[in-house]
């Protein structure tokens, strides 16, 4: 019994023992707490080593605003810098022989420059990082070359403080050319070429190209044109270039494809070959307005078409026409080279007679005559013109009724050109036979004349044509963009008689392509078409309002389808006036955008030229943070 007693006492004073010094424990930190806040709130102040102002002790013992004042943040960090622009192509040197295509005021040409300001990121020897807060354009002069930057970082200059300065960083443009343009200057330095030939007595189709080519830009990064009597050769500084423009003419025209390639030079040991590769494309040789006698069997084929059609058009299928019913077919480029079909009659001048329409009658095709009588634009585009030969005028009677597909557009005193089958003799035997059967009709009316071509003479020579046709050129109110090529050297070798007679040939061909753009809606659709003068165009105007209201024609060249700036005294193929300043000296500015447009559309900041003036070149450091530290930690 004592024993029990005895190990219940001490227990007990176990017990007690741990929980006083529990609570010992706990004062201690209090008093240690205490005496630290009051410590924190009694510590002494220094004095500025500067401007005497108390503050709180630091490594420099000066207060921030001394310390913004006598400290340069921007120091290690370049403000003079070169960036390099080709002046061929206008593309601005980034890294590695990379070139860009940018815009001034842009953010990726603010990105070249950032790149090339030096002391921005972080060294390993120093370790001091400097963050960029904002950047933003100078207003330059035009030609100075040069362009200025304004920047603003920050730094930590103290333990929690960080600065802020503002600095101008000015760029000096170099002209340099890229390889591309390189390569344009040296000779034999193409690496794939790609011939493109057709087997026609004109160049109406190339002519067409041509404005495919441009209003899609499938020239860009070809090295040169050379254009011949029959086709254009485009050279490219690699195979993948050349590749891209085979698969435009193939989206665009009917071509045929041959590939070769030669070899130049070749390393045994690394096994490496240098090979140039040549690409033959050769274009069906129908033209649009080629008339064609089609084979029975491929007439079938084509949906139970005649087979007397006209060529509607040329894409990357042959559109073809009924010109006495309307009806349409298409034939892909596989089924013409398969069995490859000749015009009976061929699209030359020499093969077109001029007739003028004396009247015109409405065929309507009404399948079902319980319905309502259409309306002026429900009508049939089919018409039943009476035509006669513009040389038979005052000579004899002689009068034509002939259905045709064009014949909406027409109205009593219009010029139209056609084929006259008549006193024609066709050179395949199977269409002579139907012919002189009277199986054809006598006319097939192929289109409208409009403007001067309608009052020239049908009875005049060549030259007499040639000169009338590029006077005409330049009364009409529209223009075309032609490309810059060269003329293969055996074409211009020729005598003086031979290149005159070229030019002749050239001119008639430009004046036959002038009149089918303006007689079809659809082919303008794929070509860019730009204003001439102001007077032709309000003359123009004018006569189009005095038309009958009841003129069905459509297809007439109408002021809303033409666009503006196009430089009408540039070479071919050159740069917009208002950018052709800057390309001579070698900066590149886009005429969409005005001064400072292209800087607030990326979200830039930009100094006008009126407050140019009131710009530094390096502001004073500012204190944007400071973070109070405890000292006892």
């Amino acid at each position: 019994k004592n024993e029990g007693t005895q190990q219940r006492a001490t227990n007990q004073l176990c017990t007690l023992y741990y929980t006083m010094s529990s609570l010992q424990a706990a004062v201690a930190a209090t008093n240690r707490m205490e005496i630290s806040s009051s410590t924190t709130a009694t510590m002494a102040k220094v004095l500025c080593c500067m401007c005497g102002v108390l503050i709180e002790p630091n490594a420099a013992n000066t207060c921030s605003t001394c310390l913004a004042s006598r400290s340069d943040i921007t120091r290690g960090i370049s403000t003079e810098a070169t960036l390099h622009q080709c002046r061929g192509c206008g593309r601005w040197h980034k890294d590695a022989g990379k070139w860009v295509a940018c815009e001034l005021e842009s953010r990726e040409l603010m990105g070249i420059c950032l790149e090339q300001v030096s002391g921005l990121k972080a060294s390993k020897t120093s370790g001091q990082k400097i963050r960029l807060v904002d950047a933003g354009w100078i207003w330059t002069e035009p030609h100075s070359m040069r362009l200025k930057v304004r920047l603003t970082v920050q730094r930590e200059v103290e333990l929690g403080t960080i600065l802020q300065q503002s600095f101008t960083v000015n760029f000096t443009v170099r002209n340099q050319q890229c390889l591309e343009c390189q390569a344009e200057f040296r000779q034999g330095t193409w690496k794939s070429l790609v011939q493109v030939r057709q087997r026609v007595s004109h160049k109406r189709t190339f002519l067409y190209l041509e404005q495919l080519i441009l209003k899609h830009g499938a020239h860009r990064g070809c090295l040169s044109i050379e254009t011949f009597k029959d086709g254009m050769d485009f050279y490219f500084p690699d195979k993948g270039k050349a590749a891209r423009f085979v698969c435009f003419l193939e989206s665009v025209v009917p071509i045929k494809m041959k590939t070769s390639k030669k070899l130049i030079s070749t390393d045994i040991k690394s096994n490496i070959a240098n090979f140039k590769y040549t690409n033959f494309a050769e274009i069906c040789p129908l033209c649009k307005d080629d008339l064609l006698y089609l084979p029975a069997k491929l007439a079938r084929n084509l949906g139970n078409i005649a087979r007397l059609v006209l060529v509607k058009n040329i894409s990357n299928v042959i559109h073809l026409i009924d010109p006495q019913t309307g009806q349409t077919a298409s034939m892909t480029s596989e089924v013409f080279w398969r069995e490859p079909i000749r015009p009976i009659v061929t699209a030359a001048r020499s093969r077109m007679t001029r007739y003028i329409v004396l009247g015109k009658e409405a065929v309507f095709l009404r399948k079902n005559v319980s319905k309502r009588a259409p309306n002026r634009k429900q009508r049939s585009r089919l018409a039943r013109l009476t035509v006669a030969r513009e040389e038979d005028l005052g000579t004899n009677d002689a009068q034509y009724e002939e259905q045709s597909h064009v014949g909406y557009l027409m109205k009593s005193g219009d010029v139209c050109v056609g084929y006259d089958l008549k006193d024609t003799t066709l050179s395949a035997e199977d269409a002579e036979t139907v012919r002189t059967q009277g199986g054809f009709p006598d006319v097939i009316v192929i289109r409208k004349l409009y403007g001067g071509a309608a009052n020239l003479d049908g009875e005049m020579d060549e030259s007499a044509i040639a000169a009338a046709a590029s006077k005409q050129a330049k009364n009409r109110i529209w223009r075309l963009q032609r490309l810059d090529v060269r003329m293969a050297e055996e074409e211009a070798s020729g005598n003086a008689k031979k290149q005159v007679k070229l030019a002749e040939q050239q001119n008639l061909d430009e004046e036959d392509f002038m009149r089918e753009v303006e007689a079809d809606k659809d082919m303008r659709l794929n070509m860019n078409l730009y204003k001439a003068k102001d007077t032709a165009l309000q003359t123009d105007t004018d006569e189009n309002m005095a038309n009958d209201e009841e003129d069905e024609d459509d297809q007439q060249i109408k002021l809303e389808e033409l666009l503006d700036s196009l430089a009408l005294d540039a070479p071919p193929d050159a740069p917009n006036k208002e950018t052709a300043g800057y390309a001579e000296e070698g900066m590149v500015m886009s005429s969409m955008y005005e001064e400072g447009d292209r800087a607030a559309k990326d979200g830039i900041g930009y100094v006008s030229r009126e407050d140019v003036r009131n710009v530094r070149e390096k502001d004073v450091a500012v204190v944007v943070k400071e973070t109070k530290k405890d000292l006892t930690d």
